[in-house]
């Protein structure tokens, strides 16, 4: 379907994603740093505490909205009302708060993910800090981000030995026990590892500050977003076998090819 897409259609697209991401922004904000209620919605990944809150499901409830008036016709995956069929061939996936536990704990690194795809995965996607004010944009010719410093184009990093890189990930214990031990296959060859960072850490990388980011367990909500940022800036973005990985599981974000293919060396078998 992608190749079939007209330049109007694009455009729409585009808009559209801009539109949802807006729509979002005041009603995480409204609730940030308030000491807002969560409740859990049961074990996560590794049996974790994973909260949800009013703020993620008015998020939600605005961008559906948003759609319900612009895109009738395309089918929407969210994280909080989960899915709606559609006939046009296109699905809108939507994650109104990823990084949930950050946001009630108050740091500034989740985000809003908006992402359009078709059978073969995102075709655009947008990571959205409304609290620092940035956006992360990425797929039908556009790879940007907006925020404090101004507009700037997106570009991963140049290669570099793995002994050189910076790496992030969200949990330190990454997944399953086998998971971590590959993961710490990775890791101890890096300069730096960093964790905490939810899907900011993919807006880092499609700006050039890091060389990897290593997940598991992930939901097609969590990755579709990131993986069109990340290609977008040159990177790219599979699973830890190299398969496509937009509809969840683990996904290893790379700056250049030199990298991913290194760290996939060492995570294979896992």
């Amino acid at each position: 379907m992608r190749d079939t897409l007209s330049p109007d259609t694009r455009a729409h697209l585009i808009r559209t994603a801009q539109a949802l991401a807006d729509a979002a922004r005041p009603e995480t904000l409204r609730h940030f740093r308030t000491g807002i209620a969560s409740d859990d919605k049961g074990p996560g990944p590794g049996g974790r505490f994973d909260p949800v809150t009013e703020a993620d499901r008015a998020a939600e409830r605005a961008m559906r909205a948003v759609l319900a008036r612009e895109r009738p016709q395309d089918g929407i995956l969210g994280e909080e009302y989960g899915t709606l069929d559609g006939t046009s061939g296109l699905t809108w996936v939507l994650d109104p708060i990823d990084g949930t536990r950050g946001y009630i704990s108050g740091t500034p690194t989740w985000g809003v993910l908006v992402a359009v795809s078709d059978a073969e995965g995102p075709l655009y996607g947008i990571i959205d800090q409304p609290y620092i004010g940035e956006r992360f944009f990425g797929g039908l010719g556009e790879a940007s981000v907006t925020g404090p410093l101004g507009t700037a184009r997106l570009r991963t990093a140049p290669a570099r030995p793995l002994a050189g890189a910076t790496i992030l990930t969200t949990f330190p214990e990454i997944g399953t026990e086998e998971e971590h031990r590959a993961f710490r296959r990775v890791a101890d060859q890096a300069r730096l590892v960093r964790y905490g960072m939810d899907c900011y850490g993919y807006a880092l990388l499609a700006a050039g500050q890091v060389d990897l980011v290593i997940e598991a367990g992930l939901q097609p909500y969590d990755v579709q977003a990131p993986i069109a940022v990340v290609t977008a800036a040159g990177g790219i973005a599979t699973g830890w076998d190299g398969r496509p990985a937009h509809g969840g599981g683990r996904l290893l974000a790379a700056a250049n090819a030199e990298i991913h293919a290194a760290a996939m060396e060492l995570l294979a078998g896992s």
